[in-house]
């Protein structure tokens, strides 16, 4: 029984060396196929608000213990900024469409008045919109020295920030934020 056996895996292993050799000689096996080097990290886009895709698509560099904590510290950041501002501005939305709904026009006013003059400081046009292009700012501007709170309940000073509202600092530093949507 033992030669047996020590012959059914001589013959098993002549068999995988002899189908190895042959798919080697013909070419069928591709090999092995590269691999994507570490240090490509896809962050979160700096100069825009994030969209469903934006989140799927952060790729992280990996370290010795797994992913490098700044990078997902900062991703992580940003979101929880976006999505305190999307509901803030939804709560304020809100409270205006319920304030118009109840005959309070007035309030309602107050409430876009103070939404549109919160939006990056943009002017407001006449009729109550904002301006439909982007809106150069001045430096002289109180908007440019004024300080407003972040997500993380501190403040950040406005003027390290550019007309649009987003951090002049590269995406890839630590607590760069941008401002979300408008409106």
């Amino acid at each position: 029984m033992g030669q047996l056996l020590l012959l059914l895996v001589v013959a098993l292993t002549v068999a995988a060396v002899v189908f190895g050799v042959t798919v080697l000689v013909t070419g069928r096996d591709p090999g092995l196929v590269p691999v994507e080097p570490d240090g490509r990290a896809v962050p979160l886009p700096g100069g825009r608000p994030l969209a469903e895709p934006d989140i799927g698509g952060v790729r992280f560099d990996t370290a010795l213990r797994g992913y490098r904590m700044d990078q997902v510290d900062q991703a992580l950041r940003r979101a929880a900024y976006d999505i305190g501002y999307k509901s803030e501005l939804i709560g304020v939305l809100e409270a205006e469409v319920a304030a118009l709904r109840e005959g309070r026009t007035a309030e309602a006013d107050e409430l876009r008045d103070t939404r549109l003059a919160s939006l990056a400081g943009a002017p407001v046009a006449a009729d109550g919109t904002p301006p439909a292009g982007p809106v150069p700012a001045d430096a002289d501007s109180p908007a440019d020295t004024a300080t407003t709170p972040d997500a993380g309940g501190g403040t950040e000073e406005a003027g390290d920030t550019d007309d649009a509202g987003t951090d002049r600092r590269p995406a890839g530093q630590p607590d760069a934020v941008v401002r979300s949507e408008t409106a």
